[in-house]
């Protein structure tokens, strides 16, 4: 019998097993696939070409995960873009990034580019409180008496005081941040659109809604809080691409001593007397372990626990747990670099993610076309081009592209399939990209396409949702995924989340991995396990 086992092999079970074997126990990690890394992966999709596969680029990644794990001396290397952000217009173009951004913004409204600083201030600001709690388990909602509520309320008094120094402009940008659209958000600060747009991508990345939809503004604010090499808010790549991450990750769980079982899908997680006890392996192979660890969305897991061990109240919120985050992921070899019209040649906006989308009213109407017809008829494309960073990615003078599209709905409407329309849209996306950058559709020598049915079918990542679960408010902090279960613990005795689908929630973070750890082994020093 081992200590532990861990469903899934994606960042968050190589980090949470990382933690559990330094500590002593031993760990067993099953992945379904024939490689580790989830959705953070790397493979070759063409001959010669390689890049990742789902997630794409480096922020979230947290620098304590990096430390603790050893990450740089098992390999992994990230580099910084040369520009943040690049978006092509009609006639003209924004550029941003370090010393550019403020002549930019002023082309457009010398108003907007005063104000930057104070906007890039005072959403730092709400960043530093993120980044504190993204390592702390929230304070959940349990029943019993004063013993079994006095950890909670400790951590509640914990968090209290922590947003209690901030002053009132902060406290109300914090209210804002997390109950406003991005769109009202930034209308409060910005006239001009470039920026609005530029600024409005991340509220709606990963997010199958309008930027004018209420909450968004708190998935901007989730895309803010990363740092890359000890510079916050920036943007980078992991070279390899980010199979690098999880293949540093894996390298350090095997060093200590982690048994990692590739092609290993879990069918079932086995109970007795209402505890889990092990799990059964696709394969039929019993596997018993003092505990469990999932990694995988939270309605996957629940489908393998017997329904007779969760309670009926919490089963019922799972089946209502929403996701889905109108991503459509492609993946393009390219005989050459794209030319945009409005750039023409090489450049450092080549390193930037290249956003399509002019305006937050496009977006709005992306989203809109997506909810009547399933996909957008002008999609937005954030593309970006790594090989302009990375020469192991492609032959010489080749290259590879990502384009991260959206809107379209994770399940089509009319009970059409996916499968009948994923080539249909692929051609759509690479037309928006070539109206920009003419010639570009002609260099594509390849492409992998990813639908939303793809990406669940693929990654178990449920109705195509990158997150595992929407950043609305009611499934955030300690209603992730369900409140009275945010503490990574589940009402299955030994069974226990660390995936995506707990706080903080999605993005290639390890945070839900290094926290779950840290609730197991709370609970394997009082011996509750």
């Amino acid at each position: 019998m081992t200590d532990a086992i861990v469903i899934g092999a994606g960042h968050n079970g190589l980090t949470c097993a990382a933690y559990l074997a330094a500590a002593g126990l031993k760990v067993t990690v099953l992945e379904r696939r024939g490689v580790v890394g989830g959705a953070a992966v790397t493979e070759e999709f063409h001959p010669g070409f390689r890049n990742s596969v789902a997630s794409y680029t480096v922020s979230l990644l947290n620098p304590k995960v990096i430390r603790d794990l050893e990450l740089a001396r098992h390999g992994l290397r990230v580099v910084e873009r040369k520009m943040s952000n690049f978006l092509p217009l009609d006639g003209d173009s924004l550029s941003v990034g370090d010393g550019r951004t403020k002549a930019e913004v002023a082309r457009f409204s010398p108003r907007d580019a005063e104000r930057l600083d104070a906007y890039g201030e005072r959403l730092e600001r709400i960043a530093d409180v993120l980044r504190e709690l993204v390592l702390q388990t929230p304070p959940n909602l349990v029943e019993g008496g004063l013993a079994q509520a006095l950890p909670e309320l400790i951590r509640s008094a914990s968090l209290g005081r922590r947003l209690s120094k901030l002053d009132l402009t902060a406290k109300r940008d914090l209210l804002a941040l997390f109950s406003q659209s991005a769109g009202d958000w930034l209308d409060g600060w910005f006239e001009s659109e470039p920026i609005k747009a530029v600024l409005g991508f991340d509220g709606v990345v990963g997010n199958y809604a309008s930027p004018y939809t209420p909450g968004s503004a708190y998935v901007l604010l989730h895309h803010v809080f990363g740092e890359v090499n000890g510079k916050k808010g920036a943007w980078g790549h992991a070279v390899g691409g980010m199979g690098a991450i999880t293949a540093a990750m894996a390298a350090c769980c095997r060093e200590r001593g982690v048994e990692i079982r590739t092609g290993t899908g879990v069918a079932e997680v086995l109970t007795q007397k209402g505890r889990a006890v092990g799990v059964v392996t696709e394969a039929g192979e019993a596997l018993k372990a003092r505990l469990v660890v999932s990694n995988l969305h939270p309605q996957l897991l629940f489908s393998k626990v017997d329904a007779g061990a969760v309670p009926a109240d919490f089963a019922e919120r799972i089946g209502r747990y929403r996701s889905g985050s109108g991503t459509f992921r492609m993946n393009v070899a390219l005989s050459e670099l794209p030319s945009f019209t409005v750039k023409p040649g090489a450049g450092d906006h080549l390193t930037a993610g290249i956003i399509i989308a002019p305006s937050l009213a496009y977006m709005d109407r992306a989203y809109m076309d997506a909810r009547r017809d399933g996909w957008s008829r002008e999609p937005i494309v954030e593309m970006l081009i790594p090989s302009t960073l990375d020469e192991t990615l492609a032959p010489a003078g080749r290259h590879v592209a990502s384009l991260f599209c959206q809107h379209v709905a994770p399940q089509l409407p009319d009970g059409r399939s996916w499968d009948d329309h994923r080539d249909e849209v692929a051609d759509l996306m690479i037309a928006t990209v070539d109206r920009h950058a003419p010639g570009f559709a002609r260099s594509v020598i390849g492409r992998q396409v990813l639908s939303p049915l793809d990406l669940e079918r693929t990654f178990g990542l449920v109705a195509g949702d990158i997150m595992h679960g929407r950043l609305s408010l009611d499934q955030l902090f300690s209603a992730r995924p369900v409140l009275g279960a945010g503490d990574y613990r589940t009402p299955v005795p030994g069974l226990y989340q660390c995936g995506s689908g707990t706080h903080p929630g999605g993005g290639v973070t390890g945070a839900p991995g290094h926290n779950a750890a840290a609730e197991i082994l709370r609970d394997v020093r009082r011996r509750k396990v």
